[in-house]
């Protein structure tokens, strides 16, 4: 028989399970599983970088899509068109991709389920943040392999310059398993790669307060965070997802929802068609009228209210039984070394810096290998100009060209290629205008190559250019959050306990801290003797008294240039006498430090920057993003001087000017652009010269709107405008702002101030008064000013601090 011979016997259970876990493997590798490197599937990676090789960049005009699917279809992923179609689709529809990869020209679906038109009629190109998906793919940064018929080369990874995988999400079902990572928002992951960089002890909870929680192209509004909290410390979770709604009152008095965002991955056309049958059903009753009025400015679904309805009701039974509330199943699965994995956030983050590591590290290699190649060829032409005319007698003397090359090899121990490149060389080259750009590129190049050498020596320096870069793209392309997170009825959190109001925070010399109800001090009139604020100990007195929130974020700026953070609740609440806790018990202090200044603010805001100012007039300025991460025990604010202190801390956007005031009266006013900014741990620049017996006493960011409110020692004060204070250039010895006298004694402090702020001034025997900046005068620069506060025998005035007042306590007649 023809088959004699050729039969095998085999166990049809073992076969069976080899062959499914063969196709298993190949589906869950090859098909339906993302990389954790680059966020992609084959069939993206396979499009991005065919459109990349065909030159479909943004800059170049819409090619079909029917040229596109039959590329990819041909060199790299031969599993049917419709494969190939549907995931460039996907790649370009706004509704399904937080920042689309490809930009689509024609029908490419809606969010009411429409399919795209056909491949035939709609065009397409690579959207520009696509371009650094397959940035320096051509520097060696990844490897090629084979594609499937040996004819072509693929990548096995794109470069991703940026974290695509949590960016972009994915969806996938495979055998056996599943995957389906949502959107986030490029600016909150990038934030969280550089704190992840900077401190790789990082907790996922620290990592949560810069990626917030998923971030859908849909926009809606996410209920809770318990479950996010459980998706990116596990890998899997459900979040819920709730469409934007308000309920509006027209002229006749009836009420109407609007709904202008829809949960994620919600079909609008079905989610409208659901509520209809509901009503039709008589399941919800209430709704008169329901349309879409969606139109391309933005979506508007309009749900008319019965009269006698009421609108929440109606609107919590279409939570309830339509998709108008959603439920987004996480489960955060991608290959890892070609292997699925369930991951958390950190580990999502830590696998793409080590790919980005790699990427730089082998970037950086093609880039030296290629430098130090031109450069081998540059010593070639400068050792033949160095010696042109033996050069030329041999090169004339030679039969053929190999002959000559060979002579140059051996009469100027030159390589090959160096031989190569002087026959090579144009007559031209040979003027001494081209001898010095030779010369200019040689040592241009070894500069070069040092610089790429020491990359590659230094673990720190990759990092840095990954932040760097990465920074870069967030510049680019980052926008503003869409998905807004809101907490669940039944979700709470320890900060939800704690009731949000303004205090007074004091802070004494001997380091005693406490915080008040704001309501405790009311406003008086000018000269009024005030109310006690503190009891203290016989040596000790109020040093520093603010107003702040108890859910605000504390920083403490200590003499010794170190900051620590609290929040307003942390700070423990006593009487208005009492003399409070010692800082000690609250924070990490040393046994010669203290705290020198305060400040507070709600959120680090990453375009915000922290102006600090010590007493010998050095000012310096740090991002308010570096000060995100404090220890228990504190972190490095600014390096001192020997000698010196912290005087003042204030927070500015980039743009603002400085002022600083002195104690014998001078002040100065900069930009604070003359002062670029600086790491955690750098010592700063020059703010003002002082004349040898003046020190600092205060430092303000600059509000044309505003007065400059100066407190004199005994009690004097007086408002100048802002407009009398030129801007001057950073360090010089400035103007007088303050004419300091015997009777006024020397400034104490210095505040920018509105007419509906409020002053409060303590002295050393603790005794506080509130009054009003409108009460006080406004006068020259070199003025003496008005009597502030009324003080016995030796008092001094030792504190000042500014009120935003809300006007709305009652003012009391001063005890005269």
């Amino acid at each position: 028989m023809q088959n004699e011979g050729k039969i095998e016997l085999v166990d049809i259970n073992k076969e069976m399970k080899s062959c499914y876990i063969d196709y298993a493997m190949s589906v869950i590798a090859s098909r339906a599983l993302p990389d954790v490197r680059d966020g992609l599937k084959p069939v993206h990676r396979r499009i991005i970088y065919s459109m990349y090789n065909l030159g479909i960049t943004p800059d170049k005009g819409y090619r079909k899509c029917a040229r596109i699917v039959g590329d990819v279809l041909g060199k790299y992923h031969p599993h049917g068109d419709t494969a190939v179609y549907d995931a460039l689709v996907r790649m370009a529809q706004d509704f399904n991709l937080r920042y689309t990869l490809v930009d689509g020209h024609g029908n490419f679906g809606s969010i009411d389920g429409d399919s795209a038109a056909a491949m035939r009629y709609t065009e397409a190109r690579l959207d520009k943040i696509a371009l650094e998906m397959v940035r320096d793919i051509n520097k060696n940064t990844v490897d090629f392999v084979p594609n499937f018929d040996g004819e072509e080369k693929e990548p096995s990874v794109l470069p991703s310059r940026f974290p695509n995988l949590l960016v972009s999400g994915s969806a996938g079902i495979a055998v056996g398993m599943a995957t389906n990572i949502p959107p986030h928002n490029l600016c909150e992951v990038i934030d969280g790669i550089i704190d992840i960089i900077d401190n790789p002890e990082i907790t996922i909870l620290d990592l949560m307060g810069k990626i917030k929680g998923p971030d859908f192209p849909t926009a809606g509004i996410i209920i809770g965070k318990s479950g996010i909290r459980e998706a990116y410390e596990t890998g899997r979770g459900k979040v819920t997802v709730r469409a934007k709604s308000e309920i509006e009152v027209d002229n006749n008095g009836r009420q109407r929802i609007i709904v202008t965002e829809i949960p994620y991955q919600v079909n609008k056309a079905r989610l409208i068609e659901n509520m209809a049958d509901l009503v039709k059903d008589k399941k919800i009753n209430g709704i008169s009228d329901l349309r879409d009025e969606s139109d391309r400015e933005g979506m508007r679904i309009v749900i008319e209210i019965k009269r006698d309805a009421n609108a929440n009701i109606v609107l919590n039974q279409l939570y309830k039984h339509t998709r108008l509330q959603d439920t987004f199943g996480i489960n955060m699965l991608a290959l890892v070394d070609n292997k699925p994995e369930t991951l958390n956030l950190k580990q999502i983050l830590e696998h793409y810096v080590t790919f980005q590591k790699e990427v730089i590290r082998r970037r950086t290699q093609f880039d030296l290998d290629k430098a130090l190649a031109r450069a081998h060829i540059l010593e070639g032409l400068i050792i033949a100009l160095d010696h042109i005319d033996e050069v030329i007698r041999l090169i004339r003397s030679s039969k053929t060209t190999q002959e000559a090359k060979q002579g140059l090899m051996d009469n100027f121990s030159l390589s090959e290629k160096q031989a190569q490149a002087i026959l090579d060389m144009r007559l031209q080259r040979l003027t001494g205008l081209e001898r010095e750009k030779i010369d200019a590129e040689y040592n241009e190049l070894m500069k070069t190559i040092e610089e790429l050498k020491s990359i590659l020596m230094d673990e720190v320096k990759v990092l840095n250019i990954i932040k760097e870069e990465l920074i870069e793209i967030k510049s680019k392309y980052g926008d503003e959050r869409r998905t807004s997170i809101e907490k669940a009825e039944n979700e709470i959190d320890y900060e939800d306990l704690i009731q949000e109001q303004d205090v007074v925070i004091t802070l004494t010399h001997a380091g005693y801290i406490k915080r008040i109800s704001a309501d405790t001090y009311t406003a008086q009139k000018r000269g009024g003797r005030g109310i006690q604020a503190m009891s203290t100990k016989e040596d000790d007195f109020v040093e520093h008294i603010f107003i702040t929130s108890t859910h605000n974020h504390i920083l403490f700026f200590s003499n010794q240039g170190r900051v620590y953070r609290l929040k307003g609740y942390e700070v423990p609440e006593a009487g208005r006498t009492a003399k409070g806790t010692n800082l000690v018990n609250l924070l990490q202090l040393n046994p010669d430090e203290k705290v020198q200044t305060a400040i507070y603010f709600k959120e680090f805001d990453e375009d915000k920057f922290l102006v600090m100012c010590t007493k010998s007039g050095t000012i310096k300025k740090t991002a308010l993003s570096q000060y995100s991460n404090i220890r228990k025990s504190g972190l490095i604010a600014i390096n001192l001087n020997e000698g010196d202190e912290l005087v003042s801390v204030r927070m500015t956007d980039g743009n603002d000017d400085i002022f600083i005031a002195t104690r014998n009266g001078m002040a100065i006013r900069f930009s604070e652009k003359d002062a670029r900014p600086l790491g955690r741990n750098a010592s700063g620049v020059r703010g003002i010269s002082l004349n040898e017996d003046d020190f600092v006493v205060g430092m303000e960011i600059v509000d044309e709107e505003q007065s400059v409110l100066v407190v004199s020692e005994n009690g004097f004060g007086k408002r100048t405008s802002v407009k009398e204070y030129k801007c001057q250039y950073r360090g010089g010895k400035g103007l007088i702002t303050y004419k300091v006298t015997e009777k006024t004694g020397p400034l104490v402090g210095a505040r920018m101030v509105k007419e509906t702020d409020e002053m409060m001034l303590i002295n050393s025997e603790d005794i506080a008064i509130r009054i009003s900046v409108s009460d006080i005068s406004t006068t020259s620069r070199n003025a003496m000013g008005v009597t502030l506060m009324k003080n016995k025998g030796d008092e001094k005035i030792l504190a000042i601090a500014k009120i935003d007042s809300d006007g709305q306590e009652e003012v009391e007649e001063s005890e005269e």
